[in-house]
């Protein structure tokens, strides 16, 4: 049987391109997506596809059984990449807007990593990857939700590794920075759902906020395609010796070298004027 993995928001973007890139590679991938209409759509393009929502614990709960099934209980990887950005400032976000980030970018990630383990363990090997971003380790103004969901799921990942030493299970970390994908329109829709923009302090920035993710092109020169994510995914997958985290993008690499050197308010005055 060949290699099999799993990975978690394949509608669009880098779950969509990982998944064609490796089962054209002669992965045994296994797609998931939220809705069951783009889960039909995979299917008609020649993808094994099924329906997972993050945010449902049965929902979950029932894909793990379908994957056993698919894999004959021996699930190879995990590709942990369905996730959305909650735009805000920090004090405009009600505790409900925080916890349906955290059911779905932290809360649903970790039940279905501890779900699939047994499946790697008996296998006697497996590899969890984990899309995280730039804002995994460096936090930029309005944000907030979503660097926190990040912030976690490296701190939770770095536990999860060492806690898998001598089990010949790997986890990885990739750290994207800007990729093209469907990220702005769900974050677009979900500041309009849970922002009170107009009675805001932050509303003349929020003028802006919506600005941006309201665009259609993609104008920073360092915006890499999805496709860019397939390579070190497959280093994560195939390597002896993966990596602990695999950083994409120029902005993601130079963040990296500018938290390990400056003091934090010179880093800080960075953040601030370049978000």
């Amino acid at each position: 049987m060949s290699r099999s993995i799993l990975i978690t928001g394949c509608s669009t973007g880098i779950g969509y391109a990982c998944a064609h890139a490796l089962q054209k590679a002669g992965y045994q991938v296994i797609a998931s997506c939220r809705q069951q209409a783009d889960v039909d759509r995979l299917i008609s393009e020649g993808l094994t596809c099924l329906q997972l929502d993050l945010a449902s614990s049965e929902s979950i709960a029932n894909a793990v059984e379908e994957v056993r099934g698919m894999t004959e209980g021996k699930l190879y990887g995990l590709f942990n990449n369905g996730a959305y950005g909650q735009p805000g400032a920090i004090e405009d976000l009600s505790t409900d807007a925080l916890r349906e980030q955290f059911e779905t970018n932290f809360f649903g990630w970790h039940q279905l990593t501890t779900a699939v383990l047994p499946m790697m363990r008996d296998r006697g090997e497996g590899r969890i990857v984990q899309n995280s971003s730039v804002l995994g380790f460096v936090a930029l103004r309005y944000r907030g939700a979503y660097n926190a969901s990040k912030f976690a799921i490296e701190g939770w990942s770095d536990t999860l590794r060492l806690e898998l030493m001598g089990s010949n299970i790997h986890i990885s970390l990739i750290e994207p920075g800007p990729i093209e994908s469907a990220f702005r329109k769900n974050a677009l829709t979900a500041i309009k759902k849970h922002i009170d923009i107009e009675n805001s302090v932050h509303s003349a920035e929020y003028a802006d906020q919506l600005a941006r993710l309201g665009k259609e092109d993609v104008t920073s020169k360092y915006t890499l395609p999805a496709e860019a994510i397939v390579a070190p995914l497959r280093d994560a997958l195939e390597n002896p010796r993966p990596k602990a985290r695999y950083r994409v993008t120029t902005p993601t690499k130079i963040s990296a070298v500018l938290k390990r050197l400056l003091p934090t308010r010179r880093l800080d005055a960075i953040l601030y004027n370049n978000d």
